[in-house]
């Protein structure tokens, strides 16, 4: 599959492409001409160049491979450790109130799983596994339950 990290390669044809930059690196220093070495390892001559003037500037260290073009999000197993942390509350994590907000989620994850995620990737988190946005409902604080339910079962209709 190409786009396993949802845009760029597997992890397999990664340690293929740096293979490939390797021995492209080691023509290199044979002397061997842009032509000879996109011929032989049959990727473009533009490609060929860009690679050797990295090789020029940093060695073979230039050659190597950056890693994955997007950062890991958290698995099914490391979601259910973050809802046992977000159950403990914001207080437990010493927020003063009791709200969780995206911010909040995104510093718990960045703290607790060192992944470093956007406010998007965080509400796609939270959406995939079935967690919504709630607005806390304004409420006087002497408000009495009771009577509020007395008063829409008699008097409302």
């Amino acid at each position: 599959m190409r786009y396993a990290q949802g845009g760029g390669l597997t992890t397999e044809r990664r340690r293929l492409r740096e293979r490939i930059r390797y021995e492209a690196g080691e023509r290199f220093a044979r002397g061997e001409k842009t032509t000879v070495v996109a011929k032989y390892l049959r990727v473009s001559e533009r490609s060929v160049e860009r690679w050797r003037r990295a090789w020029r500037e940093d060695g073979m260290a230039a050659l190597a491979s950056a890693g994955p073009p997007k950062l890991p999000r958290p698995s099914d197993g490391r979601f259910a450790e973050l809802e046992k942390e977000l159950a403990l509350g914001p207080a437990a994590h010493g927020w003063a109130d009791q709200r969780w907000s995206l911010a909040r989620i995104r510093t718990l994850i960045a703290w607790r799983f060192r992944i470093d995620c956007s406010m998007a990737a965080v509400w796609r988190l939270m959406h995939r596994h079935g967690r919504s946005w709630h607005c806390p409902a304004r409420r006087a604080v002497e408000r009495d339950e009771g009577a509020v339910g007395l008063w829409k079962k008699d008097v409302w209709p």
